[in-house]
């Protein structure tokens, strides 16, 4: 097959960041804001709840994705005129979600840590098992799909839209079991969106430390500084042929790609012309889809004052990067890994003060917990500590010994497995298992989980990351850029 016509399943940054940025920080009045968003397609794909003008744990997680799609944001077929000339190739039939983004602003808007996921990170989605993260929402996609032509509905459009929400609905709920995080807002923007968008804002400055030149991506450009804009961003944020860490890389170069973005919105003067701030708006109502009910007048007058060194840029911790799986290679993770990593960007420690309400809902789950680490009493202190949680108890008692710690849930109950996870404070990996009865989840706590005493961070398996499948990884790459070198908007960060 010619490289140059596979579908760019992996090349597009998640510039859902600009729906964000633009509408909020561009210091027009709030009803030019509110004017902004008239023709902005909303879903409803959000648990009952979540979000609110204030999220009740103190801060905002909104997730940013980048989608795979050869449709505008209402469902519309893209020319095949502009597609040759995005150089996308022809659609497969599969649609994913290739940049992924966690976007947490505390409720005072005092800054904004951005945490990408790779898009090939293997996790548990949520009634599908461990698979690529990217494919979330096409599997979520498929299924309801099918579902809809088996109960008679025939109308594309609507399959289109509701198959879509089904989507998003499981791509959020396999971001929360990986972060430990509850999904506030959505936003996300499809290919069109980023040519149109970059076009808007007159390009974006960027810079590498080497010339490259990719006949795949068709990247050719020189070292240093440059602006890119167009087909040349979508090069530049496309190519992983000939970097060092192939798809690694590629996720810095958007995190540097926003992160010049984010410079170029907040810059005084970028949108006083009406002209780009007219074309911006017509590409955001034909790319960006933001979830019901989000008030971004008070999301706006929330970060008025965030500036360009306010919003940090990392990449969640991994290991193999390239982990054997039934779907290919792909980028091993670690849920808990990754959970204390963004408590610790967070300042919050992954903890949230427990309410009555948490009690209440962990009440409805009975915990099995089962000792399969050879560990005197580790099972007995766990149990209590969960039941302090508000779970029921259930059995206590021994297992085969294996090197991971392990939460089965019945089938559908992927929320009350994350509940347990959080509570244990260890490292965990979901399961669904058909066996389980409803109501319940067992837990069989393995060798990597910190015995009685020791804090996670000093355990010999919480240190570093879970295997999967029960095989360890063959390598240890750590985070891409270390916590204290973040990415930000402020200056031209370079990079491979």
């Amino acid at each position: 097959m010619d490289g140059r016509n596979v579908p760019l399943l992996a090349t597009k940054v998640a510039l859902s960041l600009v729906s964000l940025l633009v509408i909020s920080l561009t210091g027009y009045s709030w009803a030019a804001v509110e004017g902004f968003l008239d023709g902005v397609v909303s879903v409803d794909v959000l648990s009952e709840g979540a979000g609110g003008d204030r999220p009740a744990d103190g801060s905002r997680d909104i997730l940013l994705v980048g989608m795979d799609s050869r449709t505008d944001a209402k469902g519309n077929p893209l020319p095949r005129d502009l597609l040759r000339k995005l150089n996308a190739g022809n659609p497969d039939g599969v649609l994913n979600t290739d940049t992924l983004i966690l976007l947490h602003i505390p409720n005072d808007g005092s800054k904004a840590v951005a945490i990408s996921m790779p898009r090939d990170s293997y996790v548990e989605i949520p009634g599908y098992g461990q698979h690529k993260i990217n494919s979330a929402y096409g599997r979520g996609k498929a299924t309801k799909t099918q579902e809809l032509r088996e109960a008679g509905v025939t109308d594309p459009t609507e399959l289109e839209m509701r198959s879509n929400e089904a989507g998003a609905e499981t791509l959020i709920k396999t971001v929360e079991t990986l972060t430990g995080r509850t999904i506030d807002n959505y936003a996300s923007v499809n290919l069109l969106g980023f040519y149109e968008i970059t076009e808007a804002i007159g390009g974006v400055e960027v810079c590498l430390n080497n010339a490259v030149n990719d006949s795949l991506s068709g990247a050719n450009f020189p070292a240093g500084q440059q602006t890119v804009s167009g087909i040349e961003a979508l090069q530049f944020v496309r190519q992983r042929h000939g970097l060092p860490r192939g798809d690694i890389d590629r996720v810095v170069r958007q995190q540097v790609f926003m992160a010049g973005l984010a410079r170029k919105v907040i810059s005084a003067g970028t949108l006083a012309n009406p002209r780009k701030f007219a074309d911006l708006k017509a590409a955001i109502e034909k790319s960006v889809v933001l979830n019901e009910g989000w008030n971004i007048v008070d999301f706006a007058d929330q970060m008025s004052d965030l500036t360009g060194g306010q919003i940090q840029f990392h990449t969640i911790p991994f290991g193999d990067i390239g982990l054997d799986t039934p779907d290919g290679s792909a980028v091993e993770v670690d849920p808990w890994r990754v959970q204390q990593f963004i408590a610790d960007l967070t300042n919050d420690n992954g903890q949230k003060q427990q309410t009555t309400e948490d009690k209440a809902a962990n009440a409805r789950t009975t915990v099995t917990v089962l000792n399969a680490a050879g560990v005197t009493d580790m099972a007995g202190n766990v149990s209590d500590r969960l039941t302090q949680a508000g779970f029921t108890e259930g059995q206590v008692g021994n297992a085969a010994p294996r090197d991971t710690t392990l939460v089965r849930h019945a089938p559908g109950e992927t929320e009350a497995a994350h509940r347990v996870a959080t509570a244990l404070e260890g490292p965990a990996r979901i399961e669904e298992d058909p066996t389980q009865a409803a109501g319940t989840v067992t837990v069989l706590l393995g060798a990597d989980f910190p015995p009685p005493g020791q804090g996670a961070a000093t355990a010999g398996g919480g240190a570093q990351a879970g295997t999967q499948n029960g095989t360890r990884p063959k390598s240890r790459q750590q985070d891409p850029r270390p916590a204290d070198d973040a990415i930000t908007a402020d200056g031209v960060t370079c990079v491979n």
